[in-house]
């Protein structure tokens, strides 16, 4: 088509879009104008006023053709027959409100759980990090191989020896930076109560690393991190405006964190979370920690992040790490914790952590439930359709063709999901709204949010839904079976048992992948019971524990200002009425694995080199075992003379004498630890507890809290009742003792192991509630069903009581035509779930993905679900008053 035309005709186009009449009226006063010319010649040649007329009528054509074939050339014949159709549509639906409200109801259920599920996704998982180039960023691991005491570490934490030796001799990325979390007490300032807050120590060139420059002020420097240095601070966006009100003065000035003055010199962005969401400031790392420490190649404290240099692979650099790792490790033999190779994760994979899998798998549950949703809502159409037969039979009767019937088909189907979907997509709004503000600890909490990327997606599950949907329905109704539906009777059996069969096989598939959502529900269910019934070897019930962190500048390490503190505190806490016991640990069970340390057995021969022992460490008070419940299996606890110098006694668990002493009683044996000058000797052996809910016991080693090793720990307060009261009095004498010290994470035994197990139940508590909607939806298509047969068949069901069948009989044959498609639906999901259960075996705890109890209550549900769906029009059948029918026949 010529230039020429097209820049003709595209102006009249855009013109009708909106001066529609306006162009109407100028053709039609153009033509008239070609015709009075025509009979003005006509007239002039001598014709008589009718003959010119009517010649100039033969001669110029049919008007209405005309102006037909004109406006074909600018008019929008796809948008006016899309706008009519659509127009016809809603008037048609208009007439069925009930139909329209359901049908929209259960689309905005499956799109909104599909909509938000994938936002979270897409936040979470599959959007980039904030960073430029964000696919040359590594998380660093040592992988450390099996010690004598220990076992295989692929992603072990990183030493400050061996990140000294990467940062000075790697040639593959372009920088390699460490960071640290840590928790803070942030002094109290300006009339606000000192607060105990999550921390990163980081190096100096961490945020480089990252791409990333503080909104106000500047990061750290070299000449920060150093111990010489004066002390500097990098705020988050979040404290800043809500501890200092977003005052850009905050810059330069001093703030003080355990109890030690620091510089403010920059405001990270809002959106920067490193490493955690909750990471409120950060702090230079070569500053905070001693030199001997990060000069130790097997304290392994940090967590390291690498930029690749450009044209560098993850392989080659990790290649490159490894060979240096080897030199270092080799350099060491005698000390046995030194890594010997290095391993890598992306960054993106490291901080979404153990998500990724739960996402997915309920990104799958939702795909499932928006798929029973545009089940039902074309089995609906599939009804609707068989209603309105004789309809369709006169439209076909008066031309309309098959592809005509077929575009109203879909245009209904489309005018449902579009309304559903954009109610789903409100529905999905509040739900990630409720979710972000519920799970603010999850990682990249922050990303999740609706924008143009899921609009699309919404728009492309609305038009697939309404092809899926309107397509069934739409091809169900071919020409034969409407045209003859001018010649059947209304209620014939024969013209509605192919759309029965239809209606049969979507049920099936719908009550199948209910099947596989209630299995994986279960699961999930019975896990998350079994988890939360473990026994941590200790007593939860009214158990108060909160966390206190003395800050170094006012309690030295090692010396006897902690100690003391300690020891006046329980005397204090324990006089409080109502106290049974009170104690103090590093760490109690379920609080999590809060650091290990290695150590020699004096009587043992030495191990062979490289070798090493290894289990978790805690320091405890002497009350701390039987304030907790822990049982003393041998031997007995500290004694009173364990303070400071003279501290030299150990208690062992009884999976660490079993690990190290299988054969010998292990009561006054010497254990030496790394760290420590002097052997400790072995006085007790106590029951083994759990370090967190979801793990075995471990080896543990105890030593005396009053050794003045340590600043931080947790407060523990058993009673006989209502433990929670007593934790404002508790603080009240943490105040008076230090009145700059807080208190962090008051938490019941209970709220803890509850805490702990967050994940665990948010998953089963979501995947349940989508069990239970397929389950409602599954139910009412099968109600749908057998009603739909029901009323197709009264004819034949009236038939069948006249000549004397029982109401017991109809109700039997009734019950078995609507649990047909339920047992074949559960059958297929059963088959399917045993293949798909397999996905989520991480996901369990001390449960088998084929649990014979499980697939037995499912189908139990299923069936039970089923039978009260198909009760009522079955029973309903078997009441019917067969000369009504007959009448009605």
């Amino acid at each position: 088509m010529r230039f020429e035309h097209w820049f003709y005709t595209i102006p009249l186009r855009l013109r009708s879009l909106f001066r529609r009449n306006h162009l109407g009226a100028e053709l039609d006063e153009e033509l008239r104008d070609h015709i009075d010319r025509q009979i003005e010649d006509n007239l002039a040649r001598g014709m008589s006023p009718e003959e010119a007329r009517l010649a100039a009528l033969r001669k110029f054509g049919n008007p209405a053709l005309l102006r037909d074939q004109t406006r074909a050339t600018w008019n929008w014949n796809g948008l006016e027959q899309f706008a009519r159709d659509a127009r016809i549509g809603i008037r048609t639906l208009s007439r069925t409100p009930g139909f329209a409200i359901i049908a929209i109801l259960v689309t905005a259920l499956g799109v909104g759980a599909c909509v938000s599920l994938f936002t979270v996704v897409r936040g979470v998982l599959l959007r980039p990090l904030p960073f430029p180039e964000s696919d040359r960023l590594l998380t660093l691991y040592e992988r450390n191989t099996p010690t004598a005491g220990g076992a295989d570490f692929p992603y072990n934490v990183v030493s400050g020896g061996v990140y000294d030796a990467w940062n000075k001799e790697n040639t593959t990325f372009s920088s390699i930076a460490i960071v640290r979390g840590d928790q803070v007490d942030l002094s109290a300032s300006g009339g606000q109560l000192p607060e105990r807050l999550d921390s990163g120590t980081v190096s100096w060139n961490l945020f480089q690393t990252l791409g990333v420059s503080p909104v106000l002020g500047r990061g750290f420097g070299a000449r920060d991190d150093s111990l010489a240095a004066n002390g500097t601070v990098v705020l988050s966006w979040s404290l800043w405006k809500r501890r200092f009100g977003g005052d850009p003065a905050i810059l330069d000035h001093t703030i003080y964190i355990d109890a030690k003055p620091y510089t403010v010199i920059g405001v990270m962005p809002e959106w920067f979370e490193f490493p955690d969401s909750t990471t409120q400031l950060w702090r230079p790392v070569y500053h905070e920690i001693p030199s001997a420490t990060m000069s130790n190649p097997e304290d392994h404290k940090f967590r390291a992040v690498g930029r690749l240099k450009s044209g560098m692979t993850a392989s080659e650099a990790i290649a490159n790490l490894s060979m240096i790792s080897r030199r270092v490790h080799d350099a060491h033999l005698d000390l046995p914790f030194v890594a010997a190779a290095a391993t890598s994760r992306p960054l993106l994979d490291h901080m979404v952590g153990d998500v990724k899998r739960p996402l997915y798998v309920m990104l799958a549950a939702t795909g499932c439930l928006l798929l029973i949703a545009c089940l039902n809502v074309a089995n609906l159409l599939v009804a609707r359709s068989a209603s309105r037969r004789k309809e369709f039979a006169i439209r076909a009767a008066l031309g309309g063709g098959r592809i005509r019937l077929l575009r109203g088909h879909l245009m209904e189907s489309f005018l449902l999901e579009a309304a559903g979907g954009a109610a789903g997509l409100l529905l999905a709004l509040g739900a990630i709204t409720w979710l972000v503000h519920t799970r603010q600890n999850m990682s990249r909490v922050g990303s999740i949010h609706i924008d143009g990327v899921i609009a699309a997606f919404t728009l492309g599950v609305i038009l697939l839904c309404a092809l899926f949907s309107g397509l069934i329905s739409g091809f169900n109704a071919d020409d034969k079976q409407v045209l003859g539906a001018l010649h059947e009777s209304s209620r014939g059996h024969s013209a509605g048992s192919g759309r029965a069969r239809l209606r049969k096989a979507l049920l099936a598939l719908e009550v199948g992948l209910t099947v596989v959502l209630l299995m994986g529900a279960g699961l999930l269910v019975r896990s998350y019971q079994r988890l939360r019934s473990t026994n941590l070897g200790c007593a939860t019930e009214n158990v108060l524990t909160m966390r206190i962190n003395l800050p170094g500048a006012r309690y030295k390490l090692p010396g006897p200002a902690p100690a003391s503190f300690y020891e006046a505190l329980l005397e204090r806490v324990r006089a409080l009425p109502g106290v049974e016991a009170a104690a103090f640990v590093t760490g109690v069970p379920g609080q999590g694995y809060l650091g290990d340390d290695g150590f020699t057995i004096a009587e043992h021969p030495p191990l062979p080199q490289g070798k090493g022992n290894l289990a978790i460490f805690r320091w405890a008070d002497p009350g701390f075992f039987a304030a907790m419940g822990i049982p003393i299996l041998r031997g007995r606890t500290f004694g009173d003379d364990q303070k400071l110098d003279h501290a030299n006694e150990v208690v062992i668990s009884d999976s660490f004498a079993k690990q190290f002493f299988p054969s010998e009683h292990p009561i006054g044996k010497h254990l030496r630890v790394t760290d420590r000058k002097q052997p400790s000797v072995i006085v007790g052996v106590v029951g083994d507890t759990r370090f967190s809910i979801g793990e075995p016991p471990q080896p543990m080693q105890y030593y005396p809290l009053f050794a003045g090793e340590t600043n931080n720990g947790t407060l523990v307060i058993r009673t006989g009742r209502d433990v929670e009261q007593l934790a404002l009095p508790v603080q009240r004498i943490i105040q008076r003792m230090d009145h700059d010290l807080p208190v962090s994470d008051v938490l019941t035994m209970n709220q803890l192991v509850g805490k702990s197990t967050l994940d665990q139940s948010f998953d089963a508590a979501l995947l349940g509630g989508f069990a239970v909607l397929s389950l409602l939806l599954a139910a009412a298509g099968l109600f749908g069903v057998l009603s739909y047969i029901v009323a197709q068949r009264s004819g034949e069901i009236g038939i069948r009581i006249a000549l004397g069948a029982q109401r017991e009989q109809v109700l039997g044959l009734m019950l078995a035509d609507g649990l047909s498609p339920a047992l074949i639906g559960l059958l297929l999901g059963l088959a399917a779930g045993a293949a798909v259960m397999q996905s989520i075996k991480a996901m369990l705890y001390e449960t088998q993905p084929l649990d014979p109890e499980i697939f037995a209550a499912v189908a139990v549900l299923l069936i039970a679900s089923a039978a009260l769906a198909c009760v009522v029009p079955a029973w309903r059948a078997s009441r019917l008053d067969p000369m009504r029918v007959l009448r009605m026949e």
